[in-house]
């Protein structure tokens, strides 16, 4: 892998080696609220500006409580990969 990482994949995987072709596409001015809403986006809405029954950073003050998502997962530094599952596919591990 591109991170140094060495590993098996299965034989009926597939993957694609190459460049975007696209790779302006993020880079375009939707130019109001409007047009995002068009393409079926709604706004973002930060969690302290939510009611506490919307999300665990709603209502007054938020405290000493760390960063969380709206079901209450830790958000940062929190690791979510399941180890024991797929270690025997790594033959060598990224070198940092």
């Amino acid at each position: 892998l591109r991170s140094g990482e060495i590993r098996k994949v299965h034989i009926e995987c597939r993957a694609t080696i190459g460049e975007v072709g696209n790779e302006e596409h993020g880079l375009r001015q939707i130019g109001k609220a409007g047009a995002t809403r068009w393409r079926g986006i709604r706004p973002t809405v930060r969690g302290e500006t939510m009611n506490p029954v919307d999300h665990p950073h709603g209502g007054r003050t938020r405290g000493n409580r760390h960063p969380v998502s709206p079901w209450g997962t830790p958000t940062k530094g929190y690791k979510t990969r399941r180890n024991k599952r797929t270690d025997s596919m790594i033959v060598q591990r990224r070198g940092k």
